[in-house]
């Protein structure tokens, strides 16, 4: 992976929030569109970007694609993304989708968005970033 395409995928605000996100461990469509409120044209857009272009990979589970950071990056990818963990960390909007997350994390099924049946089970880290 070289440097300009890494660079190319981190010069999005929206590619920036999804990474940060996926550095806490593989999300669901679904629930990336909730944190993030944005359309899930949009965040399916830039998923595919950064699946085309090697930061994360996905797989398909029942009507459900997770997506994850890839399992082995590139030493400059690793370095950027540590980049952007310290400073999201600065960031009101980065640590306000943390917490989005977290709260996701903590509902109950009951609670689950429609296309999820469980997303504890989604939504579990399998990973330390």
């Amino acid at each position: 992976m070289d440097l300009v395409t890494i660079y190319e995928c981190l010069c999005d605000r929206t590619r920036l929030r999804i990474l940060n996100l996926l550095r806490q461990g593989p999300l669901c469509v679904c629930h990336i569109q909730e944190i993030l409120d944005e359309p899930q044209v949009k965040i399916s857009k830039h998923l595919g970007y950064l699946k085309t272009h090697g930061l994360v990979t996905v797989r398909k589970e029942a009507n459900w694609r997770i997506y994850a950071l890839v399992a082995k990056p590139a030493k400059a990818l690793a370095a950027n993304l540590a980049c952007l963990q310290d400073c999201a960390a600065e960031d009101k909007t980065f640590r306000r989708d943390l917490e989005k997350l977290a709260r996701l994390r903590a509902r109950p099924d009951d609670r689950a968005p429609a296309c999820c049946a469980s997303p504890r089970t989604r939504l579990s880290p399998t990973r330390s970033a």
